[in-house]
């Protein structure tokens, strides 16, 4: 058989019941569309991780506090209550660590914030000069706290664009308003530029107090901090930095066996990594549960081919009796197969894509579709066809003429 004779007779078998091929197509459809679909939803979740993880500052690394224990993304770490960093420590990294940009003591817990009637519960930290630099905060409005406001402990407060729209009315000019924190009246001196949420960390939804404010009104502790963010000069240094930090903190709080410490130095790189690591298995993880309806659509394709198998074994007596031979049956019946899940692999793609594109569009989630998963969830859905295609076109290949002929 030719080429041309092998499509046509596909096109004719394929068309002679189009419901029944329709309904076989559709659990390839869904498989191959819930596959793009999960992949997307799983990389966009990567991608939106890593951004804002990102966002949260340049060549970041961060200290905290107490002794280690999980965090965050994997990585060790601990924030909490602990009372084990100071000022002091801060003043010793800025003064004998080398290739250090910034160093930005900060004091923050979740604060009941009330302004003119309305409230909301946000993120309180005090901070420095140095938190822009550290964690690239941009002023939109107003301005930002100063060194000199921590010194002579100003009562003022720079608040984040979803805190702004939670406390003040659409259009309503929050710099210049009062804000009260813990029965301190705050006055409003600037607004942040927005960096938007991924549902890791919503960095819009903040409140921002000099240092001492936070540490004399808030907790009641002046040598105490909640974490210690240090902007390294370059990636390069990063790993370097670190373990001077680490080296010059255990010196400092007398302590000789690391495992014992008491804070947690946290490299902006291995979180990105560890981030990477389990979104990644969270994305093959999708993929798998959507390929299992890939699998049943695969049992469907057999179980289709060979009942066509069964309505044609006169047709393919006939063959063989006119001189077909095994490996012209065998490829036609595979070729049917492989059609099959080809055209629902394709369609699958497309449904893939638009839902994908509609869920971004809606705001739900952040997707994202890589060539590389429509290539493989395209070549999925024809060696599918390949797989589950064989035995029917091998059980037809086999059919011995003479009983084919009789057949009723």
């Amino acid at each position: 058989m030719t080429t041309k004779d092998i499509l046509h007779e596909t096109f004719s078998a394929l068309t002679a019941n189009k419901v029944r091929t329709s309904l076989t197509m559709l659990g390839i459809i869904i498989g191959i569309s819930s596959v793009i679909i999960m992949v997307a939803i799983g990389q966009g979740a990567q991608g939106s991780i890593q951004a804002n993880i990102q966002s949260l500052g340049s060549n970041l690394i961060e200290i905290f506090p107490g002794a280690q224990r999980s965090f965050g993304y994997g990585a060790s770490g601990g924030r909490g209550n602990a009372q084990t960093l100071t000022p002091d420590d801060a003043a010793a990294i800025t003064n004998q660590v080398a290739n250090i940009a910034q160093v930005s003591p900060e004091v923050s817990g979740r604060y009941q914030v009330t302004a003119k009637g309305t409230n909301t519960n946000t993120t309180v930290t005090g901070v420095t000069a140095a938190y822009t630099d550290v964690h690239n905060v941009q002023v939109n409005d107003g301005r930002f706290i100063t060194d000199a406001d921590s010194q002579s402990m100003s009562r003022v407060a720079v608040i984040g664009p979803t805190t702004a729209s939670d406390l003040f009315a659409t259009g309503t000019e929050a710099v210049g308003q009062t804000i009260t924190v813990k029965g301190m009246l705050f006055n409003i001196v600037g607004v942040t530029v927005s960096k938007g949420s991924s549902g890791f960390n919503n960095q819009d939804d903040a409140v921002y107090i000099p240092l001492q404010d936070a540490q004399l009104f808030l907790i009641g502790k002046t040598t105490y901090l909640s974490t210690l963010s240090i902007s390294a000069t370059s990636p390069d240094v990063m790993t370097q930095v670190q373990n001077d930090i680490t080296n010059l903190l255990l010196q400092r709080h007398n302590i000789s066996d690391p495992t014992a410490a008491d804070f947690n130095v946290l490299n902006q790189a291995s979180i990105v990594s560890a981030a990477s690591s389990v979104t990644g298995t969270f994305t093959i993880l999708l993929g798998a549960v959507a390929g299992i309806s890939l699998v049943v659509g695969g049992i469907g394709i057999m179980n289709m081919m060979l009942t066509t198998v069964t309505e044609r074994t006169r047709e393919i007596g006939l063959r063989k009796a006119i001189g077909a031979k095994r490996g012209d049956i065998s490829t036609q019946f595979l070729v049917e197969a492989v059609t099959l899940t080809v055209i629902g692999g394709a369609i699958g793609v497309g449904l893939g894509w638009l839902a994908a594109y509609i869920v971004t569009s809606l705001g739900v989630l952040q997707t994202s579709i890589s060539g590389s998963s429509v290539l493989l969830a395209f070549g999925v859905s024809a060696a599918i066809g390949i797989v589950f295609g064989y035995y029917p076109a091998r059980r037809a290949s086999r059919l011995n003429p003479i009983e084919a002929l009789r057949y009723e």
